[in-house]
């Protein structure tokens, strides 16, 4: 457990740093990694071309890890994620992270869900559902 962990925070810190640590080594090199928000890489390769090229349009601000758990060959990990993108956009969001290690300790499948952070209490005047207007945004 203490070595998945140890992977998990590499790769938060890889982020961070704006710094490739080692993907080829953490990820296996038929991994897949899906996103909360929908995009979808196969491969280390593909994974690390989404790393580089993502900190050439953005900065990860924040990325707290909050617990683990673990089970037989999988983890999963809740944070919190704040970036800024280059135009000054900045996101934030809960998350958690569904991840299947290979059987030589390297991650083979991670898959992220969001929440949206700006939460609210629908029934907070009564009875009568009051919802936000607008679309929905998924973070």
């Amino acid at each position: 457990m203490e070595q998945r962990e140890r992977a998990v925070r590499l790769w938060f810190d890889m982020w961070l740093k704006k710094a490739d640590l080692g993907i080829l080594s953490l990820f296996s090199e038929d991994a897949v990694y899906i996103e909360s928000w929908g995009p979808e890489y196969h491969g280390a390769q593909k994974i690390k071309l989404w790393f580089d090229e993502w900190n050439t349009r953005g900065t990860v601000l924040q990325w707290d890890i909050l617990q683990f758990f673990h089970r037989e060959d999988q983890t999963v990990v809740q944070w919190y994620f704040r970036n800024q993108m280059n135009g000054g956009r900045v996101e934030a969001f809960d998350g958690l992270s569904l991840i299947r290690w290979d059987p030589a300790g390297r991650i083979c499948f991670l898959q992220e869900f969001g929440c949206n952070e700006s939460r609210y209490d629908p029934y907070q005047d009564g009875p009568v559902p009051k919802f936000r207007e607008g679309s929905a945004a998924w973070f």
